[in-house]
């Protein structure tokens, strides 16, 4: 028997197993998915969890129920990439791997920003999109909230805080000139001109030097705070990082067209782990996923796996509450009502799948 392990179950790791699954593999192959949730996490609707405005059950789904599927919920402290196998937290367990599938995300980068790690909040796991939606709901009248960084994260995540609480002072803390700036000019104008009709503050060319437990020190300035959440930057998983595999300059791996560690190409590494000329989302990782069970197929069945085509992604959809969204649609932009029934629809049908 030879087993393949699939390190996490997020959307790439699900994609690659649910693809194997649908495809069929040979009766000598035992895959084993490894994740620290016993659950399939939405993280694109974490902001949800932090704003208390959705229950954790419609943000996360139950793993395939398959016979030929086995299942270890811990948390990875080691991957050897000598020996091939993997050693747990709190376990004396060892899972050995002949194919080994790497989907472990992202943590946030805190960019050696002093108090940063030690004094905010998160939305870059489950459990830490749960702790923050508690610091959020158990905020006192008229509490003050800092969101950290006003890409796509800090904007659902404000815009989201301010529709569950019309009583919370929220400021939003953007190093650049304008929110959103990699999205189209008009996108940015409605995202600003709903915080200024929704009284979120917004601080542009923000430069945080220090984050204090109850405050946030900006370009000289200390802002009183009650809670501050960090959306300022992500980078590869700790685990990722260690590897002795080469890395661009993210810490992201360097991968071939099918998604294969050079040096080891029974190493298959996806999303936010992966070098590619593509922003992370979850969108691409759900892609790379796809055709790495495509490759995967072919290799466990002994045969030379099919260049993969061009990744394509299909746009970036974003919220401002319930009833009002932004995104690039068809390579156009688009703002309102439309844009926000089209990503309630996008996990309407992560669900159904």
């Amino acid at each position: 028997m030879k087993r393949l392990v699939i390190l996490g179950g997020g959307y790439g790791g699900v994609k690659v197993l649910l693809g194997l699954l649908a495809a069929g593999i040979p009766e000598d192959i035992e895959i084993t998915l490894v994740d620290k949730n016993p659950y399939h996490s939405l993280k694109t609707e974490f902001y949800t969890i932090a704003a208390g405005t959705a229950a954790e059950k419609d943000v996360r789904m139950d793993f395939p129920d398959d016979p030929r599927v086995s299942y270890e919920f811990l948390e990875v402290n080691h991957i050897d990439t000598e020996k091939q196998m993997l050693t747990f937290s709190r376990s004396t367990k060892v899972l050995s791997y002949d194919y080994l599938v790497i989907g472990l995300g992202c943590e946030d980068n805190y960019h050696h920003i002093e108090g940063a790690p030690d004094f905010t909040q998160s939305v870059q796991s489950f459990s830490k999109a749960r702790h923050t939606g508690l610091a959020v709901g158990n905020l006192h009248a008229y509490g003050k909230v800092t969101i950290v960084g006003a890409g796509l994260s800090g904007i659902e995540v404000a815009s989201e805080i301010r529709e569950s609480r019309s009583d919370l002072n929220i400021r939003l803390l953007d190093r650049g000139s304008s929110v959103l700036s990699a999205f189209d000019p008009r996108i940015q104008a409605h995202v600003s001109d709903w915080f200024l009709k929704n009284d979120v503050e917004v601080l542009h060319h923000a430069n945080v030097e220090y984050v204090e437990k109850d405050g946030v020190c900006n370009n000289g300035i200390c802002y009183v705070n009650d809670v501050t959440i960090w959306t300022a930057g992500v980078q590869p998983h700790h685990l990722v990082r260690a590897l002795p595999y080469e890395k661009d300059r993210q810490g992201k791996v360097a991968v071939n067209e099918f998604f294969q560690v050079p040096t080891q190409p029974n190493v298959y590494v996806i999303g936010d782990c992966a070098s590619s000329i593509h922003s992370p989302s979850g969108q691409l990782a759900g892609l790379q996923g796809e055709q790495v069970a495509t490759t995967l197929q072919a290799v466990l069945l002994g045969r030379e796996p099919k260049k993969p085509k061009e990744i394509k992604l299909k746009g970036t959809l974003g919220s401002l509450g319930k009833s009002d969204g932004f995104g690039n649609m068809m390579q156009q932009p688009f703002t309102g009502f439309l844009p926000r029934l089209a990503k309630s629809g996008v996990l309407w049908l992560s669900k159904r799948h």
